[in-house]
């Protein structure tokens, strides 16, 4: 892998997580992905499948434009870590962030994902989508390694 294909890779990614994450996610899944139960996890697995499939698009641009071929089964790979990432995220309250937070007590991220509640500018959705954009590089990398 070069580190001009990981860039582009993850250009596309973080371009397709972006739009995906704030222009294509419904205001219903926006809403109840993060709720318990059925109604919840559906919103979610929406959400993250119309994600997912924007970040597909990003790729295949980028990957056209450029002329840089792809291995297909390493985009499902990455596309399908990145997506289940997504998930455990979004489900808030029952997700993996309050989880995280409990075990970072120590150095404060319980008390910052608090900062702002409730609101868009949280302490806990800034954590959110760190957590995003951490996991778009790994996937990146997963995606532009060699076959």
């Amino acid at each position: 892998m070069s580190l001009g294909r990981f860039g582009g890779v993850y250009a596309a990614l973080h371009a397709g997580h972006t739009v995906g994450d704030y222009w294509v996610q419904t205001a219903r899944c926006a809403h109840v992905k993060g709720m318990p139960g059925p109604a919840g996890n559906r919103a979610c697995a929406i959400h993250v499948a119309t994600l997912t499939a924007t970040q597909v698009a990003f790729l295949a641009l980028a990957s056209t434009s450029s002329g840089e071929r792809l291995s297909a089964r390493r985009a499902a790979a990455g596309l399908a870590v990145n997506a289940i990432s997504h998930y455990v995220m979004d489900r808030r309250d029952h997700g993996v962030l309050p989880i995280l937070c409990r075990a970072l007590r120590r150095i404060g991220k319980d008390e910052y994902a608090e900062l702002g509640k409730p609101g868009l500018a949280s302490g806990a959705a800034y954590l959110d989508q760190a957590w995003h954009i951490g996991w778009c590089a790994i996937s990146a990398a997963i995606i532009s390694g060699k076959d």
